[in-house]
């Protein structure tokens, strides 16, 4: 090869110190700028740059000067110049990191600048490579306990996903058994009705009999009779209110000057009816002439006469009496009241089918009644309104167990269909399993406890009442249903009324984790409360996977 010509190294030698030059220039133009805004520092061709919020052009040369420029302290990333402005440390070998302006050229060794980029060359040494170092390792063995921690919580939720299916199964051999259950009960429910209507018709069959009896007709006569003379009783009791009030106004309008035969017997009649009211006469009309008191203007109203035990109140209380009802009590009276024997030989109606009752009824009553006359068995003396409400016992008794087996079932329907449910437990079911576990933790004045799927509460530990901090509400609203945010949270609502604030509620925020517990409780706003803690729930082999590409992916920036 031959050599270069003297000339033209002469004219190549300026033109790399040039460059050389230019690129150490370029260099300290970009000092302290984040690598994602370097694109930004480009000069113009004129020679200038527009600041980063765009309201003043400044020269190039004027970018990291140590003279701030830009309002918004865009032109000295590399300088202290502009105490609004950030620096950014590269670090090779560790993570860059960024620290504020004023921070920069101030004699200190920055802990986030291992590589000493933000003091001048040689005040402080470059230990990123140890310090990144070290930091790989913590991470490493950060990841690996969680990795560990969530294989070991990927382990536990697969027992919930088996319990849920499990508890599936059950309650489908439960439905299968209650529906079963629920048709026996409507079957004896309407046997039981049918009796029921049979004991009412035979009750009222038996009732218009004994109606048609000499005493309950003489019952009735006297009770017409009574309320006839109550009636007459009361019209003559109005006709002497009348002629009382004829004579009283004779008696207050009466002169004994005026001589007037019949005035004067009437007065007298009167006089003789009220004796207490011409005694009280004469000595008020002594006291007037002895001039100590005015003489009445009325005489007083006479006294009632005393009526016998028999008043009105009395004869409306034996008026309402209900002839049925003491029909009925007088035949319970004089019937036998030893228990029947029938009710333990013959109790063969339950088995009968409801088809057939009438005939076994009409043939039960013949067989019995020839029994009863050839004295194999005794009489039935159970009164028809007993019978009546035997039956309706029965009835009642199967309508209600009826009504308790038709809820047992709707409440294990609406439990199936919860089970793999993503607003509920989830696709898998994996959170059935801890449907109204609780959980609390202890803040020294209160403890605070979550049920899942259930209710929260505050109780205080020295005295006080315990709030409400509400119930189960939703998942995480803000993440889609079934990813692993949205089971993250759960949000508790409708709590206890906050005094001159709103009412209480809790949202907690779950991470994986192999236990179920509560880790802090704050309160960011008055009377809503925030709790965190850790389930196995969360710890599914997805997350792993998607944990594992994340770590990796770490390494390689690092």
């Amino acid at each position: 090869m031959l050599p270069l010509p003297l000339t033209l190294l002469s004219l190549l030698i300026p033109l790399t110190t040039s460059a050389a030059i230019s690129a150490q220039a370029s260099s300290d133009k970009l000092r302290g700028v984040l690598p994602a805004r370097r694109d930004l520092y480009t000069p113009t061709n004129a020679g200038t740059w527009k600041c980063l919020s765009g309201d003043k052009e400044i020269a190039w040369s004027k970018v990291n000067d140590d003279f701030c420029d830009c309002p918004d302290g865009s032109d000295e990333p590399g300088t202290s110049a502009c105490k609004n402005s950030s620096f950014y440390c590269v670090n090779e070998g560790h993570e860059g990191a960024t620290i504020s302006s004023s921070r920069v050229n101030d004699g200190l060794c920055e802990k986030e600048c291992c590589d000493g980029s933000d003091e001048p060359e040689g005040v402080c040494p470059n230990v990123c490579e140890e310090v990144g170092k070290e930091h790989r390792q913590r991470v490493e063995a950060e990841m690996k306990i969680r990795r560990t921690v969530r294989r070991e919580g990927a382990k536990i939720r697969s027992t919930y996903v088996a319990f849920a299916e499990k508890e599936k199964r059950r309650i489908e051999a439960s439905i299968v058994s209650i529906k079963a259950e629920l048709e026996a009960k409507r079957k004896e429910e309407n046997h039981a009705k049918i009796l029921l209507d049979h004991a009412e018709s035979m009750s009222q069959a038996s009732l218009a009999y004994k109606q048609k009896s000499p005493l309950y007709q003489s019952l009735t006569k006297h009770s017409a009779a009574l309320k006839s003379l109550q009636d007459q009783h009361k019209k003559l009791q109005a006709r002497e209110q009348a002629l009382a009030d004829v004579l009283r106004n004779l008696k207050q309008g009466y002169n004994p000057n005026y001589q007037d035969m019949a005035v004067l017997e009437a007065v007298k009649g009167w006089d003789a009816l009220n004796p207490e009211a011409v005694a009280e006469g004469k000595a008020a009309e002594e006291k007037v002439a002895e001039g100590t008191e005015a003489a009445p203007a009325t005489p007083p109203t006479p006294a009632p006469v005393e009526e016998s035990k028999w008043d009105e109140a009395a004869v409306n209380q034996l008026l309402r009496e209900d002839h049925v009802s003491l029909l009925l009590q007088h035949d319970a009276h004089i019937s036998d009241e030893e228990p029947s024997t029938e009710g333990n030989a013959f109790d063969l109606e339950s088995y009968v089918p409801d088809a057939l009752y009438p005939s076994y009824e009409n043939a039960r009553t013949q067989v019995v009644g020839w029994l009863t006359k050839l004295g194999v068995v005794r009489e039935n003396n159970q009164s028809s309104e007993g019978m009546v409400t035997s039956a309706r016992d029965r009835h009642n008794t199967a309508v209600n167990q009826l009504r308790n087996i038709e809820r047992k079932l709707s409440d294990e329907e609406q439990a199936i269909t919860k089970i793999f449910n993503p607003n509920w437990f989830g696709k898998d079911g994996a959170w059935k399993k801890l449907e109204g576990l609780c959980l609390s933790k202890d803040t020294g004045e209160y403890t605070y406890e979550v049920c899942l799927f259930g209710q929260a509460m505050q109780k205080a530990n020295k005295g006080g009442g315990n709030h409400s901090l509400g119930k189960f509400s939703s998942w995480n609203k803000t993440a889609p249903v079934g990813s692993p945010e949205y089971y993250s949270r759960q949000v508790y609502t409708g709590g206890a009324q906050c005094w001159n604030g709103p009412q209480r509620s809790i949202t907690v925020d779950l991470v994986c984790g192999t236990e179920n517990t509560l880790i802090d409780v704050s309160e960011p706003e008055k009377c809503e409360y925030r709790v965190t803690g850790t389930t196995p729930a969360l710890c599914t082999l997805e997350t792993a996977g998607t944990a594992g590409i994340r770590e990796e992916k770490a390494k390689d920036e690092l």
